[in-house]
């Protein structure tokens, strides 16, 4: 008898588990809040240039949930961390986050708030 409730118990937790992994991808395949004003920032040429250590590049993508993935992002960092890519000496990039505006070449840098970043780029947040 003990032995059966064991079982159960180890098949039980086994599903919760898969359970909650398929859950996790599930919703990480959903359209994001911010798919359209990741959309009209890449529309409008803006592009954002971040490293991947960068923990105000990191909280600027967790902002857009979802929806980070559609974002014009430009890695600047080279896997030593340590020297930049040739894009982002090029384009002069000093600090991360940093978002462009190609038409008039305008900065955006540090962390700021998702309707900062919609203004700066002439897009709309959504409600």
């Amino acid at each position: 008898m003990k032995g059966k409730g064991v079982m159960v118990f180890w098949i039980v937790l086994a599903v919760l588990i898969v359970g909650g992994f398929g859950a996790s991808l599930y919703m990480k395949t959903l359209p994001g809040k911010y798919d359209g004003l990741a959309q009209c920032l890449k529309d409008k040429g803006v592009i954002f240039y971040g490293a991947f250590w960068c923990p105000h590049c990191q909280a600027t993508k967790k902002q857009f949930g979802n929806s980070a993935p559609l974002l014009p992002y430009v890695e600047c960092s080279e896997p030593d961390q340590k020297t930049q890519t040739p894009i982002c000496i090029e384009k002069k990039i000093v600090q991360y986050p940093t978002w462009v505006r190609p038409q008039d070449d305008q900065r955006l840098s540090g962390e700021h708030t998702l309707q900062e970043i919609a203004d700066f780029g002439g897009c709309t947040l959504p409600q």
